[in-house]
């Protein structure tokens, strides 16, 4: 035994010898006396002036600060919503597929839970109360809440208000904790493209992460997915579980909540938006005070037009919104504006798209007096128009359209589209016939061409709009050109 245990250590006696003369010949001169061996994390990677340096410490710095700040601030938001599945037909018969026919029949939809994650940011505190903002995508269909805090505290959370027009939810949590930082709201309306900014959040479950990049746009139309805002493009990497987290400049500031991205992946591909805060500070005390979002309301129905139809109107060159057609007894309506109006200014604020008038008009209060200007056949009007609050039941009802159709100026192109060879047809076409209005009573056919109003000539979209002014006459028949031939319609009374 004692000669095993002779041998056992001069092996390690040898073996810890020949580490030691290895560690050596690495380390110091080698096994011909050459130049000694560098390791990679002896001498500094790259030679940097130092002034140079300084300038990007600072720089990285300042995103060490911010991200400190602000990320305590931001949370991710888990939700569980319940989903009716449709029924069936098999769930009720063995897996040899025998079963009984009739219970199949007596099959019922499933009601399941589906998970989901997103992110959100305090934006507020009352009292024990703390305000989470996120999204109406993240939150608003919740039937179950849970807030995560960075430091990895859980809080059960409560739907406040949600909003699906502008996308936004505002969910609470109460905790004794006075120390959990509320983040400060910027102003978005200094956002600028090519300024730097940070977005924050929860990119596919991982957990209060920062990404840096610049504002690459602003402005962005958001009508391509239901959203009334005008989005802040960034490409800042935002990816799915990003929503409801805040954009951030780099004074820390809040500037905007991330929303969605444009991608063919699913992934980030540098083109991610987010909401304005400046258009939303206001709805996060309607949420708190009424738990919805109280919208204006003037009753007119607003579209984007090319310069053909500017042209047609009288308007050319100029920005604005175009009051395609009016809902009759509303509050735009009963102040003197008629279908064909196109709207440059509202209290002596420049229009310049359909988005930012229906924007602007829903962020005014019902009961408030807005001044509207307008172009009328080439001449401008002022018209003051008593805000209504917006209600679905009401701004849905498209059987108070007036005057019930679209009307498209008879350009050279569309008469190509709809197969018309005779140029000596003047007149506008009809387009988009609403049910149950003026248009679908009188039979008013798509494609159909509109050559006089009441008897009198028209040939272009002003005298079109000018022959069916609400407040010279309240009745209103058309003539019909189609097939070849014109038929005039019968006389609809408009009951205002």
């Amino acid at each position: 035994m004692k000669t095993w245990k002779k041998y056992l250590v001069a092996a390690v006696s040898s073996a810890v010898l020949a580490f030691a003369l290895i560690s050596f010949s690495l380390t110091g001169v080698g096994v011909h006396g050459s130049a000694a061996t560098a390791f990679a994390d002896s001498t500094p990677a790259v030679s940097i002036p130092a002034e140079s340096l300084k300038v990007v410490e600072a720089l990285q710095n300042s995103f060490r600060a911010i991200s400190n700040g602000l990320l305590p601030s931001v949370v991710e938001v888990d939700v569980t919503e319940k989903k009716t599945a449709p029924a069936n037909p098999f769930e009720n018969i063995p897996f040899f597929f025998f079963g009984n026919p009739n219970q199949q029949q007596n099959s019922k939809p499933r009601e399941y839970e589906q998970k989901g994650l997103g992110s959100g940011v305090i934006v507020r505190r009352s009292g024990k109360t703390l305000y989470v903002l996120t999204n109406n995508h993240v939150a608003g269909s919740a039937t179950e809440i849970k807030i995560k805090l960075n430091d990895g505290r859980e809080f059960p959370g409560k739907l406040v208000g949600a909003d699906e027009r502008m996308d936004i939810a505002l969910v609470s949590f109460i905790s004794d904790d006075s120390s959990i930082p509320v983040a400060k709201l910027g102003d978005s309306d200094k956002v600028q493209p090519g300024d730097i900014c940070l977005a924050m959040g929860a990119p596919l479950g991982y957990r209060q992460s920062v990404t840096q990049g610049i504002i690459s746009a602003t402005g962005r139309s958001g009508s391509g997915i239901g959203n009334v805002s005008d989005f802040i493009q960034t490409d800042a990497a935002i990816n799915q579980g990003n929503s409801g987290g805040p954009l951030v400049n780099i004074y820390g500031e809040v500037i905007g909540i991330n929303t969605w991205i444009a991608s063919s992946s699913g992934g980030s591909q540098g083109l991610g938006f987010s909401i304005p805060i400046n258009n939303i500070k206001q709805a996060i005390d309607d949420f708190i005070r009424d738990g919805k979002i109280s919208y204006g309301w003037m009753g007119v129905s607003l579209v984007e037009v090319s310069e053909d139809f500017k042209q047609s109107l009288k308007v050319q060159n100029l920005e604005g919104a175009f009051a395609s057609q009016i809902f009759i007894g509303s509050p735009a309506q009963k102040a003197g504006m008629q279908a064909g109006d196109f709207i440059t200014e509202l209290n002596g604020h420049q229009v310049k798209s359909v988005d930012q008038l229906v924007r602007e008009v829903g962020n005014l209060r019902a009961g408030t007096t807005a001044q509207f200007t307008v172009l009328r056949n080439g001449k401008k009007t002022v018209l003051s128009v008593n805000i209504e609050e917006r209600k679905s039941e009401i701004s849905a009802d498209d059987s108070k359209l007036w005057p019930g159709f679209i009307a498209v100026p008879l350009t050279d192109s569309v008469r190509e589209q709809i197969g018309l060879d005779d140029k000596g047809v003047k007149g506008v076409v009809v387009s988009n016939v609403y049910e149950k209005t003026a248009a679908a009573y009188l039979s008013l056919q798509p494609n159909g061409i509109i050559t006089a109003v009441n008897g009198k000539s028209v040939s272009n979209l002003a005298e079109l709009y000018s022959a069916m002014d609400l407040s010279k006459n309240n009745s209103v028949n058309f003539d019909i050109y189609t097939n070849g031939g014109t038929i005039t319609t019968s006389t609809y009374k408009v009951k205002k």
